[in-house]
Order: C-alpha cells, then structure tokens, then sequence
C-alpha cells in the first residue's frame, strides 16, 4: 500500500475502524464491510448520492472520472474536501455522509473475511478429513 494510503486508518479514527482492499489501479476504503470512499493515486473519492451531493457542490469537489472504451465514465463518488486531512471531527463528519450514501445505495455489504485465492481453496478442499459414522468402516 502507498504512504497514502496508510495514513487513511488514523484520518478516519474518530469515524471508526476502516478497513482498505487493493481494487482496479486503487484501493477501496470499507467501515461494516461497505464500500465509502476510494483511492485513486493520492487522491481520496468520497460515496454521494442525490442527499450528500450538495455538500460536494458547495466545494466544488468533482466527480471521480475515468475513460473506458473511449468513453468518460463517471462514477458516484466525489473528491474529498482538503480539511479532512487536518481535522479528525471533520474526517468524521464526510466519513459518515460517505457512509450513509453507502448505506442507501443499497449494495449489500462485503464480507470481512479476506478471499482466499482459488488454488488454497482447491488445497484446503483436498485436506477436508472424511468422517466416518459407526455404519462406515474402513
């Protein structure tokens, strides 16, 4: 993870526990297994929707855009304003919009059990003990 990135767990400490996932080029900032906010270079996006945008607005924070098969996608989190770096209660405050927005797009949450790649699956199936019951002998 970049020096970034590291600092993230201790911005949002008044928000609560955070947990960050390596995602397409980023990373992905979770609280309670829902994704809030994304990582792009050394750049925080914050999740908005029709309720949070007008805080964004205000700022004028833009949107997160990225160009795929020649066209500008973009996507439903904005730029997080530049205080959030130097004062927890606000990192707190946006935190919770992010959150919140998250909450009512509803995407269920992610599992907070990390994914295991598919060849320790296959190997952990391979070590599974059989067990027998009393009718079963050998």
């Amino acid at each position: 993870m970049s020096s970034f990135v590291d600092t993230l767990p201790e911005v949002f400490e008044r928000f609560g526990r955070i947990v960050v996932r390596r995602m397409f080029g980023g990373h992905g900032v979770y609280h309670d297994g829902r994704m809030f906010a994304l990582v792009i270079g050394d750049t925080l996006y914050l999740k908005t929707d029709a309720e949070s945008a007008p805080h964004f607005d205000r700022l004028q924070l833009p949107a997160f855009t990225y160009e795929r098969q020649g066209k500008l996608t973009q996507l439903s989190y904005r730029e997080a304003p530049a205080e959030i770096f130097e004062d927890r209660g606000e990192a707190a405050l946006w935190a919770r919009r992010a959150w919140e927005a998250a909450l009512r797009s509803g995407q269920p949450p992610k599992s907070s059990r990390p994914r295991q790649p598919a060849a320790k699956k296959k190997a952990a199936a391979k070590k599974t003990p059989v067990r027998r019951t009393s009718g079963n002998k050998p």
